[in-house]
């Protein structure tokens, strides 16, 4: 039998420190020893990242049932992920469209985790448009963990873009999804880790 692996894939300039990958990270170390629990961190370039991703899961779904927490960037990269391998996906305040989101933020930028400078370019936001998914498949794969008061996206992008599949939608809240601790657990039992 497979042993069970926890991918958390974290959102734009964030890095393996976040806050989410860290108590998904803690709960499962306190609570079930037994799931790995692998944070990689993502380059800043999309193709570069969705490489990533697939090599660490060749390298790992042999021995491994794997599924995903998927927060904002993450989210989706889940999406892409799931249309490739079919993972289960918890994903929290998840980007739908972050091509559009993104062009706003071409040019230097900074990663305020890893201090790490780099250049966002057009051809970036090319790449991230090669990765999305027009039809989710399988919607009961996903669980929406959404908070209304999102100030980097639109909350009803994702009600919309997850329908069919399991929703959380809070009111108030933010983009980092506030009181998240209170989730990890329900998480794994969703994801069935």
């Amino acid at each position: 039998m497979k042993k069970p692996l926890l991918l958390y894939i974290h959102g734009f300039n964030s890095s393996p420190q976040s806050l989410k990958a860290n108590l998904m990270a803690e709960y499962c170390q306190a609570h079930r020893p037994d799931i790995k629990v692998v944070v990689p961190k993502l380059p800043n370039f999309p193709q570069q990242a969705a490489q990533l991703l697939e090599s660490l899961v060749e390298e790992y779904r042999h021995q491994y049932n794997i599924a995903l927490v998927g927060s904002s960037l993450g989210g989706y990269l889940s999406v892409w992920l799931n249309s490739k391998y079919g993972f289960r996906a918890a994903v929290v305040n998840p980007a739908v469209k972050p091509y559009e989101l993104l062009a706003d933020y071409l040019g230097e930028q900074t990663n305020p985790y890893t201090s790490e400078s780099y250049l966002l370019e057009e051809h970036h936001i090319e790449e991230l448009k090669q990765l999305d998914v027009a039809v989710i498949d399988n919607p009961s794969d996903f669980w929406l963990l959404q908070q209304e008061d999102d100030e980097v996206l639109d909350y009803r992008q994702a009600v919309e873009r997850f329908q069919g599949g399991r929703q959380t939608v809070e009111k108030g809240g933010d983009h980092s999804f506030v009181d998240f601790d209170r989730y990890p657990e329900k998480i794994i039992e969703f994801l069935q880790l």
